[in-house]
């Protein structure tokens, strides 16, 4: 309809009716649905012009550039359309088709203009000496000259001067959020997230205030809300930015669902139009709820022209952490090309070191002992570099930057040595990983990652006593919020207290995780909690690798009361190897089991049948091409064939 009516304008008179009508993107949709039914060819210049700027705002740089093209030929003495059209190739990546039609613009009037398309165009070329040497040709006292120089500084790892400079065109060009987000970016980078998250918080303050139509917030409330689509005033409002700046910064201070929260808390927009940051962002940041999305949302990315740097890394990395080792490979040698580009020294290494690791593991045994080597010796000199500063205290920031290298040194340290220990504890030799764990002592004494594996090594070995002096400094720690430590270590902890005589201490522990998770059911009384329950199961698992059933049985049959909030698919996993352990020895007429305690079992596997319709038995790979048969992976189907074991024991017995 107003297509329709945008035909009928005269010539002369199309360009203040196009700026009034097409504000809204409901408008801007309407007209390119309606122009792609059509043939744009025969269009007049007012139809030609609106669509073409509505092709611009809802971001079809392509569908922009073919209007402005037609229109460059129809009326080549217009200088704006020759200005569109170079600008709308360079917005659809065609930078080399951009450039080319950028030299239409030497002329006096538009030589300025041809200087920054070009210098942007060699920018996202990455030839950033190139676009240095074109925006050294813009007056200096020109803001886009000041903004540029912050954004090639930046480039070069120059943070600080950045800053700077984008705090410069701020004071002349005002609060733009633009400029708020870069100087966000550049804190990010200093790793001075308090200054970041002010910035951040700054633009989306102005976002919501001035633009309460773009819905922030309101997808976390868990309002439905449609699309507010990639409109020219939301990328003015830097919302999408700051959020997913937001997001990365929750992300490294290990607060996920604050990480979560940002992008949701974003502007909403359908999945086809979110930009490449914010789909990698939500990959990443759900891979544990939704793997098989972020997988595909990542291999996706990888295919398109432009995606974020540090897509190709995490992919495989991740293809590594759920073990798609022939996946991770293929990657690499399907992208030669970007291994060098995207990949830093340390990433390959560790990367070819683990993909060695299938094939030769004594080899990729080699190559982690060569990384650690060359690590140590970089951490023994970020430490002396860490003392001097401290000594001299001269500089508050120099001394927490050196603390930052060395933080960021030792997580790598760690991730390595742990994939180094890893070939030795697959292979069940829990003796050379404690050895290789005693050889990095020097680094890793104080961090809690190297402190829990030593604590499981330990553990494995019956060195209950030596296991106990490295769970308990973790668990005291978080003595005030207990169930943010792994139930795992509070059972581990728990047995190592019972096999060492030191009843109270075990009880103790208990009645603690039982309190906490009093609390949380009397708060959320639909939230399951498994962590007192795990803590039973495997006393009960002790008791049965002991020879005594009837108390170990009974121990995991109360463990798992009430059913309809303590069984999952973790539970039902230690539930079940008890069980068949039993059936295992009952075969075999190495024990015999009263028949209260056998109709106590199968009370129990009943009560499980009942309760376990919708509990998966496993959980499956995400990337899997054969899976278990839906009915057979839920937790009735095998509680049913255990009952049926059992039945069929006893009777043989009988």
């Amino acid at each position: 309809y107003h297509f329709g009516i945008m035909m009928t304008i005269k010539d002369g008179e199309y360009t203040a009716t196009i700026y009034k009508l097409v504000r809204t993107r409901s408008l801007c949709d309407g007209v390119v649905r309606l122009a792609r039914k059509l043939d744009i060819n025969p269009l007049s210049r007012a139809a030609l012009s609106l669509l073409g700027f509505c092709y611009y705002h809802v971001q079809d740089f392509s569908g922009a550039a073919e209007c402005y093209e037609q229109l460059t030929q129809l009326h080549p003495e217009v200088e704006d359309y020759r200005v569109y059209y170079a600008q709308s190739l360079y917005k659809a990546g065609a930078y080399a088709e951009a450039t080319k039609a950028s030299f239409a613009l030497d002329t006096p009037s538009s030589h300025t203009k041809m200087i920054k398309l070009q210098a942007s165009i060699k920018y996202f070329e990455e030839n950033h000496s190139a676009a240095k040497c074109l925006v050294e040709q813009l007056p200096p006292e020109d803001t886009d000259y000041v903004h540029n120089m912050g954004c090639l500084l930046y480039q070069d790892a120059k943070y600080e001067d950045a800053c700077k400079k984008f705090t410069s065109a701020m004071q002349v060009l005002g609060d733009v959020p633009a400029l708020s987000y870069n100087i966000a970016l550049c804190y990010y980078r200093l790793c001075n997230y308090a200054q970041a998250l002010k910035y951040i918080g700054e633009i989306i303050e102005r976002g919501i205030r001035e633009h309460p139509e773009l819905s922030v917030g309101l997808t976390t409330e868990g309002i439905d809300v449609r699309s507010v689509g990639n409109t020219l005033v939301l990328h003015q409002t830097a919302l999408v930015e700051a959020f997913n700046l937001k997001a990365a910064i929750e992300y490294q201070l290990k607060n996920l669902k604050g990480a979560q929260d940002a992008l949701t808390d974003m502007p909403p927009r359908t999945e086809e139009e979110l930009d490449t940051v914010t789909l990698h962002n939500q990959a990443l940041l759900n891979m544990d709820s939704k793997p098989s999305q972020g997988f595909e949302k990542l291999a996706f990315l990888l295919q398109q022209p432009s995606f974020p740097p540090v897509t190709f890394g995490n992919l495989l990395l991740l293809y590594c952490k759920h073990e798609y080792f022939d996946l991770a490979a293929d990657v690499l040698a399907e992208n030669a090309h970007l291994t060098y580009k995207l990949l830093s020294p340390y990433e390959y290494e560790f990367l070819d070191a683990l993909l060695t690791c299938q094939t030769a593991p004594e080899e990729a045994f080699r190559k982690f002992d060569d990384m650690i080597g060359k690590m140590t010796e970089k951490l023994r000199k970020l430490a002396k570099q860490v003392l001097q500063e401290a000594k001299t205290a001269r500089d508050d920031d120099g001394q927490k930057k050196a603390l930052q290298e060395y933080d960021t040194m030792q997580e790598k340290y760690i991730v390595v040595l742990m994939a180094q220990a890893k070939i030795y504890w697959n292979r069940e030799n829990f003796a050379m990983v404690e050895k290789i764990f005693h050889k990095s002592m020097e680094v890793c004494n104080e961090d809690d990652t190297w402190r829990l594996n030593v604590a499981h090594v330990l553990f494995m070995q019956n060195k209950y006593k030596e296991a106990i002096s490295f769970y308990e400094p973790i668990v005291k720690k978080h003595y005030n919020n207990i169930l943010n430590v792994s139930a795992v270590v509070l059972a581990n902890l728990c047995v190592s207290y019972i096999i060492t005589s030191q009843n109270e201490e075990a009880e103790e522990l208990m009645r603690k995780i039982e309190k906490e998770e009093e609390q949380i059911s009397y708060d959320d009384p639909d939230k399951k909690v498994f962590h007192l329950c795990i803590v039973n199961l495997v006393i009960g698992t002790l008791y049965c690798t002991k020879g005594n059933y009837d108390f170990g049985i009974s121990r995991v049959i109360k463990s798992l009361e009430p059913y309809n909030k303590k069984l999952g698919t973790d539970t039902w996993f230690y539930a079940k190897r008890c069980f068949l352990s039993l059936l295992e020895n009952m075969s075999k007429h190495i024990i015999t089991l009263k028949g209260v305690m056998v109709q106590e079992c199968i009370q129990f596997l009943e009560n499980c049948e009942e309760y376990g319709r919708e509990v998966p038995a496993i959980i499956e790979q995400p990337l899997e091409e054969s899976r278990v048969q839906m009915g057979k992976n839920t937790v009735t189907y095998e509680a049913r064939l255990l009952k049926a074991l059992f039945y069929k024991v006893t009777s043989w017995n009988e």
